[in-house]
């Protein structure tokens, strides 16, 4: 009897489940030979390309999928990762969008119209909030540059930045709390669209140093070399489990770094906000951070540090095979090479971080 596309797929899904990727991968083409008109099977062998790190592979089978049903969401946003983690921002951003047809990041229903890209000098423009505390973070940089264009703006953002946010973008700044008011704008924009309406490449992207200290510049405030260490990030977040260090890992970690070692999670600090946060990285030699909400902050502020990546579903904005960051040139990227395996990184993050203590003539 021959078997339905349908059933295939739940096979080579449990398969994949299992950790069989290879015989999940053999489910899946017969999937695609069964009907080779439905995008679905596509979908799923594409996503175990992408899973296997063949990207190039996983690009074509997306694309074989819009081709059978263009525009589906899923495919979209999964394709526009691949793309942006490559730095082809152009197609990628604009694939992107597809993020607002999962209901959690659907835009709202504003009487205003969406900007697109347009001039913007005379007009009055509203910054939506959408995501992260970190993507909030990473986008508001254009906000600046928006205002220097002639636009009189109002961003939202979450709460825990809108103090910061206020002291250094020179935006109207409103928390995203509650109900909220602000002056009707001529058009508004989604926080993290603010890259692709404005036409950012991967080489021209604006990463001046952008926040501070509330307090004003602060130097390290010890004749220790002080680092700051932040191991885990939002345990709610999808791939928490793959970027955040167990505690065992974070142990050996800190242990093993150089000087002062100040734990950056707020309930070791004390810090109410990210103005709280951004008085005491303005305090330190140096910041080490998994991919979290501190390592683009630290970033922001020009902060010298080194931001732990995981192999398993590396966040676009990192891009792929390099250890800088065009966002953030202050920081250095260490990259699992492979799901798991830690002790690469964190040996090579030791090593220079020691060599950086030494050189600095700072007592350990």
């Amino acid at each position: 009897m021959k078997t339905d596309y349908a059933t295939l797929l739940r096979q080579g899904s449990a398969l994949r489940d299992k950790g069989d990727l290879a015989g999940a991968e053999r489910l899946y083409r017969r999937a695609i030979a069964a009907a080779p008109r439905q995008a679905e099977p596509f979908h799923h062998l594409a996503g175990l390309a992408r899973t296997e790190g063949r990207l190039d592979v996983a690009e074509r089978l997306y694309r074989e999928a819009l081709a059978r049903q263009p525009g589906a969401p899923a495919t979209a946003r999964v394709l526009a990762t691949i793309l942006l983690s490559q730095g082809r921002y152009d197609e990628g951003f604009a694939l992107w969008e597809a993020r607002h047809a999962v209901p959690a990041m659907a835009k709202p229903n504003l009487p205003y119209s969406e900007w697109q890209g347009e001039p913007v000098a005379g007009k009055s423009l509203l910054i939506w909030p959408e995501q992260g505390l970190g993507d909030q973070i990473q986008f508001a940089r254009f906000a600046p540059q928006l205002a220097a264009q002639g636009a009189d703006v109002t961003l939202l953002c979450l709460p825990p930045l809108a103090r910061l946010f206020e002291a250094h973008l020179g935006v109207r700044v409103v928390a995203a709390q509650g109900a909220v008011s602000f002056p009707d704008p001529h058009v508004w924009v989604m926080t993290c669209s603010l890259a692709w309406r404005m036409g950012v490449e991967v080489d021209a992207i604006p990463n001046a140093p952008y926040l501070g200290p509330m307090a004003g510049a602060a130097a390290p405030a010890s004749d220790r070399f002080r680092i700051g260490l932040k191991t885990t990030g939002n345990p709610h977040h999808e791939n928490d489990a793959n970027r955040s260090l167990s505690s065992e890992e974070a142990e050996r970690l800190a242990a093993s770094l150089p000087g002062e070692v100040v734990d950056l999670d707020p309930a070791a600090t004390g810090a109410k906000d990210f103005g709280d946060t951004a008085d005491l990285l303005a305090t330190l030699d140096f910041v080490v951070s998994v991919d979290t909400a501190v390592a683009h902050l630290a970033g922001a502020m020009g902060r010298p540090g080194a931001v732990l990546l995981p192999a398993k579903e590396t966040d676009w904005r990192w891009l792929r095979d390099r250890g800088d960051s065009p966002w953030y040139p202050s920081l250095t990227l260490y990259r699992q090479p492979c799901p798991g395996a830690w002790d690469e990184p964190l040996g090579n993050l030791i090593a220079d971080v020691s060599a950086r203590a030494e050189a600095s003539g700072k007592v350990g």
